[in-house]
């Protein structure tokens, strides 16, 4: 299995949840109608800071979502909110652990 990290730099915090409204509505679905998809999660860190981790089964999956997340920002004219490309990690997944997750 392979991970993504993408860390964006949110020029307008007050745009945030409406960013958070699209990834959820666009973007999860055409990264989950992906080959390989295992799971995608966007983190708020605060001061203007978002991270999304997702997994594939495949580095060319994983190489193929980065694509699309890219691709997504541009058709939905997040540019001005997101000016400058996410700092991108692709690697191995070499320990995993996991439990369901409880909503809250």
């Amino acid at each position: 299995m392979y991970g993504t990290i993408r860390r964006y730099d949110v020029t307008d915090e007050t745009r945030s949840s409406e960013l958070v409204a699209k990834v959820k509505d666009r973007l999860v679905p055409q990264l989950s109608d992906l080959p390989g998809f295992n799971g995608y999660f966007l983190i708020e860190a605060g001061n203007g800071i978002m991270s999304s981790v997702s997994f594939f089964d495949t580095a060319a999956h994983a190489e193929e979502s980065t694509q699309v997340a890219s691709d997504w920002v541009r058709e939905s004219e997040l540019e001005s909110m997101l000016p400058h490309p996410p700092k991108i990690t692709i690697g191995e997944v070499v320990v995993r652990e996991t439990r369901e997750l409880v909503q809250a």
